[in-house]
């Protein structure tokens, strides 16, 4: 179980709920409601216990994922049920495609954010800055993995590309076949830490899972001859221990990844963009037609590329778009909630 990350402080948040028919674990996959989770007797299936469900309908967010230590309990019928959800101590989540602006965790408890990015059809910088919002919101360490570094003449080129875009992140060239930069992320899935995975369908994640376990532990495809570009494998969120090590959350291709209003971790993955910005002449500059505004400055000068800036400016209107989304949902729970109470006293 340390292997996995556990440790003084999930054992304190456990302590509560320890008594001769529970047990701690973690969640390996979530399967429409049934957890596989994997304890100190092996993997066991597990359903949600009434409270969990309680909570879940309250917030989507509190739903079990991929990655959480949780307390199962084991019934005289044979079924074992997730119990509680331990308070997690990272978790990535994303904005859903629904009405209601909720939220959906991609996984939980993970101690690196790893982008990954394939290099042989060019990194999408956008798609990067993106997921390196996510990956710093997480609260986990993010880092960009470029794989495939194999199949281009110059990689270091684009190591060096990515790291202008990727302020205070690490930045990695790796090559699962020829095993170029696995050496410097192995240390990333050392025994008791875990890494999760983000990245486009075609990325090599799973190629690059396999490489770390040392065995083929995820299926892969071959890359479409049409386009050169990897073809869909993972469709569920998996966590898989590493012999020898800790643990490697795999997640499925993200077509589209949206962020939730208020998003911390977009100030982080823009870092060089809001330096900029503070050191404007007012503090309530548009960025447009002011006298001493630092970022036009440094647009002129090509210390900001224009890329960049519109990459910046796209996201906060999406932000701004979410924060109003979210206040007409929680408009409308009030609304639903006093309409509840008059209807009891009623």
């Amino acid at each position: 179980m340390r292997a996995l990350g556990w440790d003084d402080h999930f054992a304190a948040a456990y302590a509560p709920f320890d008594r001769i028919d529970a047990r701690p674990g973690r969640v390996l996959r979530v399967d429409r409601g049934v957890c596989t989770v994997l304890t100190t007797q092996g993997a066991d299936r597990a359903s949600l216990g009434g409270g969990v469900m309680a909570q879940a309908a309250a917030d989507s967010v509190q739903l079990p994922c991929t990655g959480d230590w949780v307390v199962v309990r084991d019934w005289p019928d044979r079924r074992t049920t997730i119990e509680a959800v331990l308070p997690r101590r990272t978790q990535i989540v994303r904005r859903t495609a629904d009405k209601d602006a909720s939220g959906q965790v991609l996984a939980a408890n993970m101690d690196t954010a790893a982008v990954i990015e394939p290099l042989d059809s060019g990194p999408d910088l956008g798609r990067i800055e993106r997921l390196l919002a996510l990956a710093w919101d997480s609260e986990a360490e993010p880092m960009v993995v470029l794989t495939k570094a194999d199949v281009t003449r110059y990689p270091d080129a684009i190591v060096d590309q990515v790291r202008e875009i990727a302020p205070g992140v690490v930045v990695l060239a790796v090559s699962a076949d020829t095993g170029a930069g696995l050496d410097e992320l192995r240390p990333q899935v050392a025994e008791g830490r875990t890494m999760a995975l983000l990245g486009r369908s075609g990325a090599g994640k799973s190629t690059l899972v396999n490489a770390l376990a040392g065995t083929t532990v995820m299926t892969t495809q071959a890359v479409r001859r049409v386009d050169g570009k990897g073809r869909h494998t993972t469709t569920h969120r998996a966590l898989i221990p590493v012999p020898g090590g800790g643990a490697i959350i795999d997640t499925p291709g993200l077509r589209g990844v949206g962020l939730l209003d208020g998003s911390e971790g977009l100030v982080a993955a823009f870092s060089d963009v809001d330096e900029l910005a503070l050191r404007c002449k007012f503090a309530d500059c548009s960025h447009t037609t002011e006298p001493g505004c630092a970022v036009q400055a440094a647009l002129d000068d090509g210390e900001l590329t224009g890329r960049r800036w519109a990459s910046w400016l796209r996201l906060q209107r999406e932000l701004a778009h979410e924060s109003k989304r979210k206040a007409v949902r929680l408009r409308e729970e009030q609304r639903a909630a006093r309409q509840r109470a008059r209807e009891r006293h009623a």
